[in-house]
């Protein structure tokens, strides 16, 4: 009972010290925000992404992102001649890109990572990494010899800039696959 009573009294106490008359307003209005665009810098932005590739083959998506944010796209497609088949025994087997039935198919994954900038202009950093079989090659492995998928893989970054008008920006890549870009507000 003490202490219930010692806890109301200094809760009392604190009260009576912190009156309304003795408080000191510690906020004030804020400025009022101006608007200037109809679009905001980190708005959305749809962002078209095609590949055209002899190797790897053509895919495309269109997605809405924000500026600074980053999105990855991933195509898996069937090669030329099917899928080749592999087993876990294949050296790097849990990198290959595989179908319901273990054999390799074809990969082409993109990072797309605007930001866009006062003017309307995009920086971009895209990273480019592919996959696909070209054949077989026999390997040993555990005093065993075994056919595994020929895998040939492609990896570039590029940075670059493009207007967010709706215009296309094409880039060219080290081993000719076509990756065009185009973005609207």
């Amino acid at each position: 009972m003490s202490f219930r009573l010692s806890a109301v009294s200094v809760v009392a106490s604190l009260a009576c010290a912190l009156a309304p008359g003795m408080l000191v307003p510690v906020a004030h209005a804020a400025t009022p925000i101006t608007v200037t665009s109809q679009s905001a810098l980190d708005g959305p932005i749809r962002y078209t992404v095609r590949v055209t590739s002899k190797q790897f083959g053509n895919s495309q998506e269109t997605r809405t992102i924000r500026s600074g944010e980053s999105d990855d796209f991933t195509w898996k497609t069937v090669p030329p001649g099917g899928p080749v088949p592999a087993t876990d025994a294949c050296p790097n087997y849990a990198s290959l890109p595989t179908d319901a039935n273990g054999a390799m198919i074809r990969q082409t994954q993109i990072r797309f990572a605007p930001v866009v900038a006062a003017d309307g202009t995009a920086t971009v950093q895209l990273s480019f990494q592919a996959q696909t079989p070209k054949g077989v090659k026999t390997v040993t492995t555990g005093g065993k010899t075994i056919k595994c998928p020929n895998d040939v893989s492609v990896s570039q970054i590029l940075r670059f800039t493009m207007p967010v008008n709706g215009s296309t920006k094409t880039l060219t890549l080290n081993d000719g696959t076509e990756v065009a870009i185009s973005a609207k507000r």
